[in-house]
């Protein structure tokens, strides 16, 4: 009954994990909720395990854009091979290689310093949905994939290291940094996501050096990372086509709620920090 219960919060946890990854709204924030308001204590709910699931977004981001990973870096290498430094492909490589060292540089260094605060959460959800309103606003959604250059890659990547503050989400930093640039909605989320592999690699397999070590139960994490994969491939294509016709609003009025429920439940003793 106890292995059943397991795989159930497993399966939800990696539904949790699986959307808010790769929508702007924080999957920190959304798994602190479920495993604390529902009380989860035990494998699920530790942080070890939340690392180690990460690995199905990995997994999900890559099949994802393995025509377009492939296509950047053989475009590269040709354009390597023919000195041939405007080539798209090779501007793009540079630019996400430049822009991924801030955030991997300034996360090294303060790894054990940023505490999964509900109230730092709270109040980098409001925060961050002020600021993608704002990109909305001033925004010009012009710009199409062949007009990135490597200084795209670099204040998307500086961008990024907000993220290493609880709750302001990864997927969400980069979004509105690149909307900021004047970049089209869907190819500021598609740009979002490919600067985004290889921190996302880079950090899943640091976090999870001592994660898989820490799990004792196999079927649970498989569980967990199964369930991660599905709905991390799910929530990119959704949020892809989404974005072909829709605004990031949705979103904003998305955040602004859940850091006033946190603030509240905060509050009224709910959650307590620490």
């Amino acid at each position: 009954m106890e292995l059943i219960q397991e795989l159930f919060q497993a399966f939800v946890l990696g539904i949790v994990q699986g959307i808010t990854e790769f929508l702007p709204i924080s999957s920190t924030a959304h798994l602190i909720i479920v495993t604390k308001g529902l009380g989860w204590t035990g494998l699920v709910g530790q942080k070890f395990y939340v690392d180690a699931i990460q690995f199905g977004s990995v997994i999900a981001v890559i099949m994802y854009f393995w025509s377009d990973i492939r296509q950047i870096l053989s475009g590269s290498w040709d354009a390597f091979r023919q000195k041939d430094w405007q080539r798209d492909e090779w501007k793009i490589l540079v630019g996400i290689a430049i822009g991924t060292l801030p955030v991997l540089t300034i996360g090294y260094l303060i790894k054990d310093v940023a505490p999964d605060s509900p109230l730092i959460i709270a109040i980098m959800s409001i925060v961050m949905a002020l600021l993608l309103g704002l990109a909305e606003k001033v925004g010009s959604h012009k710009r199409k994939f062949d007009s990135l250059k490597i200084s795209d890659g670099v204040l998307v990547g500086l961008g990024q290291a907000l993220a290493l503050i609880p709750g302001t989400s990864r997927s969400g930093s980069t979004l509105t940094t690149a909307m900021f640039l004047g970049l089209e909605r869907q190819t500021a989320a598609r740009f979002s996501f490919l600067l985004g592999i290889p921190t996302l690699v880079i950090a899943t397999l640091y976090q999870s050096l001592k994660s898989f070590e820490s799990v004792d139960n196999l079927l649970v994490l498989l569980m967990g990372i199964a369930s991660t994969f599905v709905f991390s491939y799910l929530s990119i294509a959704w949020l892809l086509r989404y974005l072909q016709r829709q605004s990031n609003w949705v979103f904003v009025w998305y955040r602004l709620g859940l850091g006033a429920v946190l603030l509240i439940a905060i509050a009224t003793g709910f959650f307590q920090e620490g």
